[in-house]
């Protein structure tokens, strides 16, 4: 639940449900887990309205712009990477990655610069391991592995061998092109199958939902 939609005062002849499709609305994932990751941000879009529900889906993650801020120190190398990667379901996404070197155990000097060459090994190691996540799974399954940063942290332990890494984050992810819609697939990513339907097919309670029944005229 993300609160109340408000399409008011309607002009005559437009359908609520037209205007509040495509609405993009940016959640913290805070508010969405009950959980203190404040910092992380899902956008997510409106696909369809069912009665008195909308459904959403995944439309692009993001970082705060204080947490950002707050990673950005001197004396270490930043490291940037991107890719384009198609999910198994059609999906096109762009995903986002920055990490920073750190400095080892018992070192002396005040720095903790990479080298260029270091560099690109860093870059190539977050671009492949962020298209081989991407690619072997489905929406769903990446956006699951999204939350806990679990990405982030394989990619750290991949280069442990290059350069020593901290705050290894994919910072922003956005949803580039997606595949026709399918009702069937949005209930089945809500877990809704079987709801009420009307006599155009579309589902207006979900299962478990009262249903008021309709008056007949004649008995």
């Amino acid at each position: 639940s993300s609160g109340i939609n408000a399409e008011w005062p309607l002009r005559p002849g437009k359908i609520a449900a037209d205007a509040l499709k495509g609405r993009v609305y940016e959640c913290a994932l805070a508010d969405l887990n009950d959980d203190e990751n404040a910092f992380r941000k899902f956008k997510l879009v409106c696909e369809d309205v069912q009665g008195k529900y909308c459904y959403t889906n995944f439309h692009g993650m993001d970082l705060t712009r204080d947490k950002l801020c707050s990673l950005v120190r001197k004396w270490q190398t930043l490291i940037e990477a991107h890719v384009d990667v198609k999910t198994t379901d059609g999906y096109l996404l762009r995903v986002f990655c920055m990490g920073f070197t750190k400095r080892v155990s018992k070192q002396i000097k005040k720095a903790a610069y990479a080298k260029s060459s270091q560099v690109r090994a860093i870059r190539k190691k977050m671009v492949d391991i962020m298209a081989k996540e991407a690619s072997t799974e489905d929406l769903k399954s990446f956006v699951n592995k999204l939350i806990p940063d679990s990405i982030g942290k394989d990619i750290e332990k991949e280069c442990m061998d290059i350069y020593p890494l901290h705050d290894v984050h994919i910072r922003k992810v956005k949803v580039l092109k997606k595949p026709k819609f399918d009702a069937s697939k949005l209930m089945d990513l809500h877990g809704e199958m079987g709801g009420t339907t009307d006599e155009s097919g579309e589902i207006v309670a979900a299962p478990g939902e009262f249903v008021e029944p309709i008056i007949q005229e004649s008995v």
